[in-house]
């Protein structure tokens, strides 16, 4: 299962992809899936075909997790006559 995180790189763009489970305190890079800004639009830097990108933690400034899928409350409300 997939985590939609937002990546804020040094003097970038905010950059949205998915990782398969959160970093260890010890990694020296980050292995993400599926690039995009938050927008949805692909990033002028990737080259097509790509699969997976990796990221020193050099370049990175702070990194957001989103709230899982499972984990978001959906309230609905009908009308029964």
């Amino acid at each position: 299962m997939s985590i939609e995180i937002i990546i804020h790189l040094h003097n970038e763009d905010p950059v949205l992809a998915e990782i398969e489970s959160l970093p260890d305190p010890k990694d020296q890079t980050i292995v993400i899936t599926n690039p995009r800004r938050r927008d949805g639009r692909s990033l002028h830097y990737v080259t097509e075909g790509a699969t997976s990108f990796i990221f020193p933690w050099t370049r990175i400034t702070f990194i957001e997790v989103m709230e899982l899928e499972e984990a978001k409350e959906v309230v609905e409300f009908f009308r029964s006559e």
